[in-house]
């Protein structure tokens, strides 16, 4: 059983060790499976194949926490993760393509909008990009939804290997100045999963959100 620990206890535990007892709680298909909307919560969201499950994997210090896949769209409900008894980690389904119906689709979003507006103990949203495509079309909508509704969101420019130093500093720093990202109360990374780089400043991060002692 998870156990609740007061801040004064937490205190004494590094960031990335309490976020290492995170651990699957539900899938959520409807909203109405939702667990209770106390504490605190941080969301992850993303294009589909950005590398949202494999990150989520890197802060919680595990292979399988999320599924990962190199099909794209593999999840396909609100999956709820725990790191205690007042704090959760959510994975929202990927968007932009899966092999899924129309009417499957429209599910999805119904039940992700009614997460991300309803959700009160939602206190930030984590943006996964891929930093060789960031920003799509997808993107912007999603950042521009995430204004209207003044929630605030940290951009993950994920597999940052896969660029040279300058060229993925090149994309971190157009996508700073991007005007959809400073309308807002967005913050920008970089970061492989592959190489833990930028694990660190990302567990901090959530760390703020979450209540948790930096």
């Amino acid at each position: 059983m998870l156990m609740y620990m007061e801040p004064d206890k937490l205190s004494s535990v590094p960031i990335a060790a309490a976020l290492q007892r995170t651990r699957f709680l539900v899938g959520a298909r409807h909203a109405v499976q939702f667990p209770a909307d106390t504490g605190w919560e941080v969301a992850f969201a993303g294009r589909s194949n950005a590398g949202k499950s494999s990150a989520l994997n890197a802060v919680a210090g595990m292979r399988s926490l999320a599924r990962t896949s190199r099909t794209p769209g593999r999840t396909r409900e609100v999956n709820f993760f725990v790191v205690d008894e007042a704090r959760r980690v959510v994975d929202l389904p990927g968007y932009g393509f899966a092999r899924a119906s129309d009417a499957e689709r429209r599910r999805w979003a119904r039940t992700v909008e009614r997460y991300l507006q309803e959700r009160r103990s939602l206190k930030g949203l984590v943006l996964v990009m891929d930093v060789r495509h960031p920003l799509t079309a997808f993107d912007e909508r999603f950042l521009v939804w995430c204004h209207e509704l003044r929630l605030a969101v940290h951009i993950l420019l994920t597999k940052a290997d896969k660029l040279s130093n300058n060229r993925a500093r090149a994309s971190l720093l157009k996508t700073r100045r991007h005007d959809v990202v400073t309308r807002g109360q967005v913050t920008v990374q970089l970061f492989s999963a592959r190489q833990r780089q930028g694990l660190p400043a990302l567990q901090k991060h959530l760390a703020g959100w979450l209540g948790l002692p930096v």
